[in-house]
């Protein structure tokens, strides 16, 4: 049996989403099925109602896809409802390198995402500190109020 992943991620604003989390994972936007111009006429072309298909539901790209094929695919569906509470999961984005590499380089690859991040649209919300254990994180929330780490 063959079994797949895809992430599906409640939401506010599929498209500032793609954009965000395409530019923090190294993704990029899914590209329709062959044979149709965007994700709506496919879903049209499947015969989904059209109270089903928002305005602008799949006319740019509402998932994202791993150019090299390891990840799963994220797809942000779009829902009514605010974030609400704490998620009860996250991504910890590895940017350091591990344990293997000296705290001071994963310190500066680090702030590094950390930077790139605020500029496409994170926030931080704060500096997990350790020398004692090597340990340095950076606490962050996407666009939307979704927490992950960059560790």
């Amino acid at each position: 049996m063959e079994l797949t992943v895809q992430l599906t991620i409640d939401c506010a604003d599929p498209q500032r989403m793609v954009a965000f989390w395409a530019e923090a994972l190294g993704y990029v936007p899914e590209p329709p099925p062959a044979g149709h111009a965007t994700w709506r006429a496919y879903w049209e072309g499947m015969g989904v109602p059209e109270e089903e298909l928002p305005p602008g539901a799949g006319d740019v790209p509402e998932s994202i896809i791993d150019p090299a094929g390891r990840g799963p695919r994220v797809w942000f569906q779009r829902v009514p409802e605010p974030k609400a509470a704490k998620n009860r999961w996250h991504f910890d984005l590895k940017a350091g390198g591990g344990r293997d590499v000296p705290l001071g380089i994963r310190r500066e690859r680090v702030d590094a995402t950390v930077a790139r991040l605020v500029e496409a649209g994170a926030t931080v919300a704060r500096i997990r500190e350790e020398p004692d254990m090597e340990f340095y994180a950076a606490a962050m929330e996407d666009p939307e109020g979704n927490e992950f780490d960059v560790v």
